[in-house]
């Protein structure tokens, strides 16, 4: 029987409070275009993509209409580039990138991400030509999003590598200072990455995944947001009940679209993943839940602590609605795509060290964050480190999408556009971290990690 005042509340979720789906992402394996002939293994990479993924943006678009429910993002993730690319004698990867991108144009979707690379414990060969060609792979791209994995809880963390990223991020920065350093939006580097996470910038096709896999980002701050204030005043167990019961009825969206999505495009389906991905819209903000619970304003002492409430909250209520769990699940707390955010930075309320502490109970880490762009490449390293100690010690994954936006400091601001926002110039600390960074080699596994 159809349950009438169900229909009327997920349709005041659409319309009044931004539910939606963040992203439908096909995540595609190449492992089977490895090629001698770098030209060779563009076109197996180009021709299998545009194969699975031809139909993917129509299929999006037809549930969109049918049921309902906006569907912002139609992505493609695929194998970690390196591994694919290193099968040749090319020197340089940016003709893999200049692939990748014309493969998504060619489908019609928003981003494709998989120009990525694993070096937790030390580079091969593909690692780091792949590493090297990426602040000049995002500068002659539109579409191609990038990742390095930097670190595990099972293999430490590799400081050569966080080394090279600060000086990439820079590079990357300065390539692309003709629109406010926007490559560095692309790039993420993680600890302990996960291998079937649908968003960007930090999506790819993990060795683990199989062939072809539909995965299903779900969003719906405003929906969480608008649930706590019927509760006002009420006690921490109230408000996280209240916050599972909404994020299982957000799950279940992306459940529906996501099983409709797999049965039309003849893929398995993967995962749906629970996080609460923000928009620059108002009412769409990670930071207004969290100001519901009584913060004046988000960054405040008690944020940490009504962050780990709502990040828990989600999972627990989520996982129950989907019959796969995976990605990054949680609540994302990007700076530049979260209206509540900026704000909170414009009032001196919310530091950058106050979000690293945020980032210890959050679902990813350091998010879209804007930095003078004489910031220093070690700074960058240093900043990576601390996440990625973060990630290891705790057994989650973190990451760091910082932008050192060239020719600007604080007081002014960056302007991305779409779901990538306005990002306000945020301080760094003035002390050097260079002597810490310069010392190279690997920061040891923590001892809780040695499980079999």
């Amino acid at each position: 029987m159809i349950n009438f005042q169900n229909i009327m509340e997920t349709i005041n979720m659409i319309e009044k409070e931004k539910l939606d789906i963040r992203t439908i992402t096909m995540g595609i394996s190449l492992l089977d275009c490895c090629d001698s002939s770098g030209k060779k293994a563009r076109t197996k990479i180009y021709d299998k993509i545009t194969k699975y993924a031809e139909n993917l943006v129509k299929v999006g678009e037809d549930i969109e209409m049918e049921y309902g429910i906006p569907i912002i993002n139609k992505r493609i993730s695929v194998t970690p580039m390196a591994l694919i690319a290193q099968a040749s004698d090319d020197k340089n990867y940016v003709e893999f990138a200049k692939t990748l991108d014309k493969a998504a144009s060619a489908v019609g979707v928003n981003f494709i991400g998989g120009f990525s690379a694993l070096v937790e414990k030390g580079y091969s060969k593909g690692d780091k030509i792949l590493i090297e060609s990426i602040p000049e792979a995002l500068a002659v791209t539109e579409k191609v999003c990038s990742s390095v994995n930097v670190g595990s809880s099972k293999s430490g963390i590799n400081m050569n590598a966080v080394d090279d990223m600060g000086r990439v991020i820079k590079e990357t920065a300065y390539l692309t200072r003709d629109a406010d350093s926007i490559g560095c939006a692309k790039l993420v580097v993680f600890a302990n990455a996960v291998q079937d996470n649908p968003f960007m910038a930090g999506a790819f096709h993990g060795v683990g995944e199989g062939e072809a896999f539909i995965n299903v980002g779900v969003s719906g701050p405003g929906v969480v947001k608008a649930a706590l204030e019927t509760i006002k005043g009420a006690n921490f167990d109230t408000v996280a009940e209240t916050i599972k019961k909404t994020a299982f009825k957000i799950t279940r969206a992306g459940q529906l679209v996501a099983n409709e999505a797999a049965r039309r495009l003849g893929i398995p389906f993967g995962i749906v993943d629970l996080s609460l991905a923000p928009t620059p819209a108002v009412g769409d903000s990670v930071a207004r839940i969290l100001e519901e619970m009584g913060l004046e304003v988000c960054g405040t002492h008690g944020t940490t602590a009504a962050l780990a409430l709502l990040n828990d909250a989600v999972k627990k209520g989520g996982i129950m609605a989907s019959s796969h769990v995976g990605g990054l699940s949680g609540a994302f707390v990007p700076v530049s795509e979260d209206e509540g955010m900026i704000a909170a930075v414009k009032a001196g309320a919310l530091s950058l060290d106050k979000l690293e502490a945020m980032t210890c109970v959050c679902s990813v880490g350091l998010d879209m964050i804007a930095v003078p762009g004489d910031t220093p490449a070690s700074t960058l390293s240093a900043i990576i480190a601390d996440e990625a100690a973060i990630g290891i010690i705790n057994n989650k994954t973190t990451g760091v999408r910082i932008i050192p936006v060239h020719g600007k400091t604080v007081g002014e601001e960056a302007e991305f556009g779409g779901l990538l926002g306005t990002a306000p110039i945020m301080p760094v600390n003035k002390f050097s971290s260079a002597d810490f960074i310069s010392r190279g080699g690997r920061i040891p596994a923590p001892v809780h990690s040695f499980k079999n």
